[in-house]
């Protein structure tokens, strides 16, 4: 073994590279973690083209979660009152099997749901496809990306005729402008920010607008934070709009020549003045005006946003509206400037390029689109009709379909839906109904174990080898470098070993991870994500690899007539894909029939559920720069621990004052469908009427702190995602009386 293995960082969609080398070398002293336990060393990668050898503290003290708390062979229960008992794989195998079996022919293959994850490398997500689309045929596979990137999937689909982020790192050093919205960047993708905030010092020319409600450590090093109220995003972005139409600022040879639809976008932001604008966004004209100047004045404008947009009732009209500003620009397919979705989770966009949510399928295919079904079926070997034509449920249905009894068997992997999803007590409730639940993770305990009746022990990072791609498609080989504890498998051997006991013996006849991704890099063959020169050889050899990256040599052949099939394509995705390059577009023609982006027209229709007298505040959630989603992992490192002891709720002096709450008192918050207590943090770094409260801490991790026990699953029509971001609550100091008066209704109602 060579001193270093370069790897790829599994928190963040960020990427970032690393080297690791064992806990014992030659000449140095064992390496070990604050109880003497021996750890492998991690460092940033130099050479990978995405990070630059940065790592954040995440990335940095990854290896100290890796023996901790885990999961190390198959346990068993027959119903949830019971405890787990230790069984061999081929007695869970078998059960597994024989339940799915049973669902399948009582009650139909569409009663069989996995939720899955962006922790999964590729060939995990590809093989669950497999087994569930194909085999099965049920596309009721989805996954926290659905919480996640689903609005970013569903915009760039709609404006631009495919999935896929066009722009790339290498822009974040060279645009004028960069329009952040709906991320705290700063924390939640450090390294990224870390690039840009690099640049921006150097180029003070340059400029950069950051919209949250709350001053973040990205709205810091902003030169304009518009703190808007929460749900107006569209009413700033259409009055932007409206600005640069009135100012000029618009290419109008790119809108005639290259979209479609601009008509109906500028009857809608005629309506949307200044005035009117800065009243609902509740900032002040001349910011709007100012915002619009460095947007209307820069040669190259670059947008960056996450969750604060994805995660709304209105997430894909909020994606589509930010992309309408770059289309009325004249602003892609060119360095420094471009619409770019900061993905949160390490292998979302693997995950998507796999098919792994529930409407789509691989190779940026969708499940509706019958040429794309015919395709798939005839690379995988089945009969004409095997993949449903309907999309699957997604994650919320799923919950939905156990509260009504059409979800006879779920399987999660991965995730944590009993601390991510919304409406938090709801979905605990629906998940007890579950008739039969299988979870798959490295950890246990965790919060969702709580729910299931067979836990299954996954291999981790470092443990399996397999691919991720990051937010700018970068490619990269995540090879294991030490053996799983225990018993633990790589999730897409244990997908596959059940698809062989089903009986698709020749479906998942895979000797490794490298075999797996080489039969699913063939399915992107000339589509948006073409990715077929790429390989754990190539990726070896070469290193972290972008795509699209077609194969040069295409005399290969490995399925016959259905290679033949998949080189069948339209003109307009010829046209729009180029051979190689870090950006997409750069031709101007896009994934849609007629080769034009379209714009989309869009009022703004606010949030799902607004303040009222009831519930006067606005609660907004989100991530802290240490710790990682349901802290599964980093919960379990001391450091981490360390620089995020507790949860917190924010809340501006203002209305601290108001309700009489001091710093560090506990404040009960409630919302129409739970509540949760929080130490108060009073600062000026949130705006009045809102609040926030980060989503990290489930019930492992302390108190009646669960974010998502407020959340409401209200979700975008168009990409299913909830609007976790925003809810209505009322605020309450916990007092004595307080606490005496929940007491006595406690135990009234039992």
């Amino acid at each position: 073994m060579t001193e270093f293995t370069k790897t790829l960082c599994p928190y963040c969609g960020v990427g970032c590279g690393l080297e690791v080398s064992p806990p014992a070398q030659h000449g140095k002293a064992t390496h070990r973690d604050s109880q003497g336990n021996p750890i492998w060393r991690v460092r940033g990668d130099k050479t990978h083209p995405s990070s630059q050898g940065m790592v954040c503290v995440k990335g940095a003290t990854i290896a100290e979660s890796l023996d901790k708390n885990r999961l190390h062979y198959p346990m068993v229960r027959d119903s949830l009152d019971q405890e787990f008992r230790g069984v061999s794989w081929d007695e869970a195998f078998d059960l597994i099997t024989k339940r799915i079996q049973t669902v399948r022919f009582t009650q139909g293959p569409e009663a069989i749901c996995m939720y899955g994850s962006g922790q999964f490398q590729t060939e995990d997500y590809y093989i669950a496809q497999k087994l569930l689309k194909g085999c099965l045929g049920t596309n009721n596979f989805d996954a926290n990306s659905r919480l996640c990137m689903s609005s970013a999937v569903a915009g760039y689909i709609q404006s631009f005729g495919s999935d896929g982020p066009p722009c790339c790192y290498e822009d974040l050093e060279l645009t004028d402008c960069a329009f952040l919205i709906g991320t705290n960047t700063a924390e939640c993708h450090p390294i990224v920010f870390n690039r840009l905030e690099k640049y921006h010092k150097k180029n003070r020319k340059v400029k950069m607008i950051v919209v949250d409600p709350r001053r973040t450590p990205t709205a810091e090093a902003a030169d304009l934070h518009l703190a808007i109220r929460p749900g107006t995003d569209i009413d700033l972005l259409n009055g932007i709009a409206h600005l640069l139409m009135r100012w000029g600022y618009i290419e109008a040879g790119f809108i005639d020549d290259c979209t479609s639809n601009f008509p109906a976008y500028a009857e809608v932001i005629r309506h949307y003045s200044p005035e009117v604008v800065a009243h609902q966004c509740g900032i002040s004209i001349e910011d709007l005006e100012t915002a619009a100047k460095y947007w209307g004045q820069s040669a190259r404008v670059l947008s960056l946003w996450s969750m604060g947009v994805n995660q709304s009732s209105e997430g894909t009209a909020k994606v589509r509206t930010i992309i309408n500003l770059h289309l009325m620009t004249g602003q892609i397919g060119k360095p420094g400037a471009g619409p770019f979705s900061l993905t949160g989770q390490p292998n979302a966009m693997g995950g998507r390029e796999a098919g792994g949510l529930a409407h789509l399928l691989p190779g940026y295919r969708v499940v509706k689109n019958p040429q794309h079904r015919a395709e798939v079926e005839a690379f995988w070997g089945l009969k004409s009709g095997q993949i449903s034509p309907n999309p699957g449920l997604t994650a919320w249905d799923m919950i939905t379909g156990l509260e009504n009894g059409t979800v006879g068997l779920l399987w999660v992997a991965a995730t944590n839906p009993a601390v991510s999803m919304p409406d938090l007590e709801r979905t605990k409730k629906a998940l007890l109904r579950s008739p039969f639940t299988i979870y798959q993770d490295a950890y246990y305990p965790t919060e969702t174990a709580a729910y299931a009746h067979v836990l299954l022990p996954a291999a981790q990072w470092s443990e399996k080898t397999g691919v991720m791609t990051n937010s700018e498609r970068m490619v990269t080989l995540c090879p294991a470098f030490r053996n799983p504890p225990g018993e633990a498998k790589a999730d897409w051997e244990i997908f596959a070993e059940v698809g062989r006991r089903l009986g698709f013996v020749d479906k998942f006849a895979f000797a490794n991870s490298a075999e797996v991704y080489a039969e699913f890099v063939k399915l992107t063959g000339d589509r948006p994500c073409n990715m077929t020169g790429i390989s754990h050889e190539q990726l070896v050899a070469q290193g972290p690899t972008q795509w699209p990256h077609p194969k040069e040599d295409t005399g290969t052949r490995g399925h016959g007539d259905a290679e033949n099939v998949l080189e069948k394509l339209s003109a307009s995705t010829k046209a729009a894909s180029p051979l190689r390059g870090k950006r997409l577009y750069t031709n101007l023609r896009f994934h849609t029939p007629d080769g034009r982006a379209r714009f989309g027209a869009y009022h703004s229709r606010g949030l799902a559920e607004p303040p009222d007298p009831n519930y006067p505040f606005v609660l907004t959630t989100g991530r802290l720069y240490g710790h990682w989603h349901t802290q599964t992992r980093t919960g379990r490192i001391e450091k981490i621990r360390s620089l995020h002891p507790e949860p917190f709720i924010e809340i501006h002096p203002r209305d601290a004052a108001h309700l009489g709450i001091t710093e560090n008192q506990l404040v009960e918050v409630r919302s129409r469908r739970g509540k949760a207590r929080f130490p108060a943090k009073v600062t000026r770094a949130i705006a009045p009427g809102t609040v926030f409260v980060p989503m990290h801490w489930g019930a492992l991790w302390a108190d009646n702190a669960e974010a998502n026990a407020l959340t409401h699953p209200e979700s975008c029509p168009d990409s299913g995602q909830p609007e976790l971001k925003a809810c209505a609550v009322q605020l309450m100091p916990v007092t004595l009386e307080l606490t005496v008066n929940n007491y006595q209704l406690l135990h009234s109602e039992c």
